[in-house]
């Protein structure tokens, strides 16, 4: 095993295999910060050049790939409100406020340094812990992957306090937007109304980008400060126009990049005290999440959002601009890449879309994911474990190095912006399945949010059940298949009856939670 361990750090450290990664990350993170460019995609594209290079050298970049394009994601959301990936989402709730009252440098820095965190976290749970990890996720069945995934919605609850029935009617929407498309069980066209477009379904994507993109134009295009910097005002929010005393500037602006120095990117030591709690919270719950097949990125990052939420006593802060709330789901997100590639290596069983790609690139090349990886190549299988820590490295390093560069598009005049935003979405929807309908429901679904904005009702609720929602119908209806529709299985099975009772803990938390805020 030493001998193994050797070899495999020796070819992780190779000139060939390290550039691979540092390029891979950097595509990584320019792909993540484009609305619709998925990793999944940006690996598609690259996929065909590898398969002329070494498998060392092939995997070095996808996963650069992989760790670049979760960290990408959260720059777009920070700066724009526009997440380039689904799992920064949860990001954009805290990030976005803080840019908006100047501070662009600390919730980069913060997102950079959580995300830093969560995949050395992730990384040594693949290093050490692997293959236990591995066994326990295969002993899930659909029964306890459908109260996890319920799970996951209960944490409506913590963003909908101030109107249930409007927290709950979003979630509804999402939801009955779910059930679009062919069932997920008999395979039956639902809800098309007969046109081929509909029956796989509206992609996820295409929804986020309407939802949070085409609302975001529109306030920036109608706001009041002429021709400078992006106008970043969000009603009832510090840092906006109709907040008093705002710490942004007039208007609620974020400061111009050249008045963000590069030591206000480094995160301050209090900061990094304060975030302590939520990247552990965020770094755990994402490993683990990320080893469950199907789990993935979004869930991990609302789910430790939440319980960061509640653990750290600032609740209040949470959704106005909390550091907290940036270090938590940065972590989760960057932490579910390692914890995805437990299973994949182990068991050869993809824990998402991505490590789907990565077994067909090793399968490529002649290596086979799997147990026995680490009998016949183990050497192989420990360069990919040090590849991925290298990947982490060049990650921070890259985003460090390039943070005032990114800064520098707050400070871009929203004539040019704005414009070349828009582009961008079009094209990302458009890229997605190569069809113009999905530029229609993109911009459909940007009316939606727009209604939803007039109509002061949360859209993190729907998001959450477009997320959430089909893998909630497809393991339910499997679940009740095998048992013969006997719903007690969902409470004898161990780990159905953990994630049913922290879903109880989860909204009788939030209820008290709210009392309380109300009582003054």
């Amino acid at each position: 095993m030493t001998g193994d361990l050797l070899q495999g750090l020796l070819q992780a450290i190779q000139p060939a295999s390290l550039a691979a990664t540092g390029v891979g990350c950097l595509l990584g993170i320019v792909a993540g910060m484009i609305p619709g460019m998925t990793i999944s995609a940006a690996m598609i594209i690259v996929l065909p050049l590898t398969f002329v290079l070494d498998p060392n050298v092939s995997i070095g970049l996808f996963l650069g790939l992989y760790a670049g394009g979760m960290l990408g994601g959260s720059f777009s959301a920070i700066l724009l409100n526009i997440p380039g990936t689904p799992s920064s989402a949860a990001t954009a709730l805290d990030g976005y406020p803080l840019v908006a009252r100047g501070q662009a440098g600390r919730a980069l820095g913060m997102a950079v340094s959580a995300s830093f965190c969560g995949g050395l976290f992730s990384a040594l749970c693949l290093f050490l812990i692997a293959p236990r990890l591995a066994d326990l996720a295969l002993q899930f069945r659909s029964a306890d992957l459908f109260s996890l995934v319920f799970l996951g919605l209960t944490i409506i609850c913590s963003f909908a306090s101030r109107s249930w029935i409007k927290g709950l009617l979003s979630a509804v929407i999402g939801l009955a937007i779910v059930t679009v498309g062919q069932d997920p069980v008999m395979g039956t066209a639902r809800f098309t109304f007969r046109d081929p477009n509909l029956l796989s379904g509206v992609h996820f994507l295409t929804a986020l980008i309407g939802l949070f993109a085409i609302p975001q134009l529109i306030e920036n295009l109608h706001g009041n400060s002429p021709g400078g910097a992006i106008g970043l005002g969000v009603p009832g929010r510090p840092g906006s126009p109709d907040s008093p005393g705002s710490p942004g500037g007039r208007n609620g602006t974020a400061p111009a990049a050249g008045a963000i120095e590069l030591r206000k990117l480094l995160p301050a030591f209090a900061d990094l005290r304060r975030i302590r709690l939520p990247v552990g919270i965020g770094s755990a719950v994402g490993t683990f999440l990320g080893i469950l097949p199907g789990a993935g990125g979004p869930i991990a990052a609302f789910i430790s959002y939440d319980y960061a939420k509640k653990a750290t006593g600032r609740g209040d802060r949470f959704g106005q601009g909390a550091v907290e709330g940036v270090a938590a789901p940065e972590a989760a997100n960057n932490a579910v890449t390692g914890g995805a590639l437990i299973p994949m290596m182990t068991l050869g069983i993809p824990g998402d879309p991505v490590t789907a790609i990565l077994i067909g690139a090793l399968l490529a090349h002649g290596l086979a994911p799997g147990p026995l990886l680490f009998v016949e190549r183990a050497d192989f299988a420990y360069g990919l474990m040090f590849s991925f820590f290298w990947a982490n490295v060049f990650n921070l390093l890259i985003a460090l190095a390039g943070l005032r560069l990114l800064v520098k598009v707050v400070a871009a005049p929203r004539t040019l912006l704005m414009p070349a935003v828009a582009i961008l979405c079009v094209v990302g929807a458009w890229s997605l399945r190569n069809s113009i309908f999905d530029v229609y429901v993109m911009f459909g679904f940007g009316l939606l949010g727009l209604a939803m904005k007039w109509l002061d009702m949360p859209v993190v609720p729907l998001l959450l059940a477009l997320v959430l929602g089909r893998q909630l119908e497809e393991n339910l209806r499997i679940a009740l298949t095998g048992s013969q529709g006997d719903i007690t299985m969902f409470f004898t099975s161990p780990f159905s009856a953990l994630f049913l009772g922290l879903s109880v803990v989860s909204v009788v938390w939030s209820v008290v939670g709210a009392r309380r805020q109300r009582a003054p």
